[in-house]
């Protein structure tokens, strides 16, 4: 909106362009026209002058001047330019009985027969078109006006856009409504209703989700308070982990609910891709972690990335790997710009890109892990793909 003339604006532009292209080409047609309808009946007008001339003299025997005066042309009785027009007559082969030439800008008409010879200067011109070109100009003024009155009415429409482009940013504290009267005003109308309705929306789980978590985190507290009670250390050590790993996950949580609802600031540093790993598998709570993971560094490297969300991809990624692996064991593998996560197990059913639907349904998980790790590589601009090969399935962060 063709790529140069997609926009609204540039069709219009398009239009009023082509329409004043049109009208000047009218304008100038309409002035050859009338040159030419002039030089027709001026020239009829000169031979009715020399059959006069000629049928006078040959009555009177002399040139009725003053009738040449009165369709204003006039006889050259100046003898060296008489001469001269005479010599560029000859240069141009139009030395004839009857000839018309232009001399120095000025209209010559030769009459020459055995009676006499006339050279006569026709001082006849054009009539400036004046109405011609008031009506053009009034024309051209009122398209140039209906022009500036379109865009000016698309104005309102250009705010719009930007409005919703700053909506779709995840700002939801705008205002777009319009006292217009027209559909325009309609629209912002109705899409200042929109925002209004999402913004409530979004606040009202925003406050759901906290309070949730909120309440999650009494029992929690207590859970683990009592573990500390108990005389097993074993079943001890037990109920702590979990408790740790729910709070972990509440944690979690509430970075998803941050970044689903773009209420998040990024804080971009730079980070060895190994170290970020490590600092994965720790975010697993898992004992002895190498023997459910296996790391091979062939060429570590560094990227600038928010810690805590670069984490959470990653240990997502793990955590899907142990989870649905034939041996239980992943291999991870970290080359130049990207890091492979693989496991044994059978490929995805479905394209990668269904799984990065929230809450898609696979085998016995609702796959948001995969949701929530497409969710931070975008605000990272980065990408994951995956491939089945020789019985593994292999994500690769880029």
């Amino acid at each position: 909106m063709f790529n140069g003339f997609s926009s609204l604006r540039s069709k219009i532009n398009l239009v009023f362009s082509i329409t004043l292209f049109l009208l000047a080409i009218l304008f100038i047609s309409s002035i050859k026209y009338d040159h030419a309808k002039f030089e027709e009946r001026n020239e009829a007008h000169e031979r009715l002058i020399s059959h006069y001339i000629y049928d006078y003299y040959m009555k009177t025997g002399e040139i009725d001047e003053a009738y040449l005066e009165a369709q204003n042309m006039f006889l050259i009785k100046d003898k060296e330019k008489v001469v001269q027009i005479e010599h560029s007559f000859k240069e141009k082969g139009k030395y004839k009985k009857y000839a018309v030439d232009t001399f120095r800008l000025q209209r010559i008409v030769l009459i020459n027969n055995d009676r006499f010879k006339l050279f006569l200067e026709n001082k006849n011109k054009p009539k400036y078109p004046l109405k011609r070109i008031v009506v053009f100009s009034i024309v051209f003024l009122l398209i140039i006006m209906l022009y500036l009155w379109v865009v000016r009415s698309l104005k309102p429409i250009s705010e719009l856009k930007n409005k919703i482009k700053t909506f779709s940013e995840g700002n939801l504290d705008i205002q777009c409504a319009s006292d217009r009267n027209d559909e325009i005003g309609e629209v912002a109308n109705e899409f200042n209703h929109a925002v209004t309705m999402i913004r409530e929306l979004l606040q009202s789980r925003q406050l759901f989700l906290r309070a949730i978590m909120h309440e999650l985190k009494t029992p929690i507290a207590k859970g683990r308070l009592m573990s500390e009670m108990l005389p097993d250390e074993k079943s001890k050590a037990r109920l702590h982990s979990i408790f740790e790993r729910l709070n972990l996950l509440i944690d979690e949580f509430a970075k998803i609910e941050k970044i689903t609802s773009k209420n998040f600031e990024l804080h971009l540093n730079p980070y060895k891709m190994s170290d970020l790993l490590e600092a994965s598998i720790d975010m697993l709570m898992i004992e002895n972690p190498s023997r459910l993971i296996t790391t091979k560094i062939k060429e570590d490297y560094i990227i600038k990335v928010d810690f805590e969300l670069f984490t959470l991809v990653i240990k997502n990624l793990l955590d899907n790997a142990i989870k649905y692996s034939t041996d239980k064991h992943v291999i991870v593998s970290i080359d130049k710009d990207k890091i492979e996560i693989m496991n044994k197990g059978e490929g995805l059913s479905e394209p990668l890109e269904n799984y990065f639907k929230p809450f898609h349904t696979s085998k016995n998980s609702l796959g948001l892990g995969i949701y929530i790790v497409k969710s931070i590589l975008d605000i990272h601009h980065m990408t994951l793909t995956y491939d089945h090969r020789e019985d593994q399935n292999i994500f690769m962060i880029i």
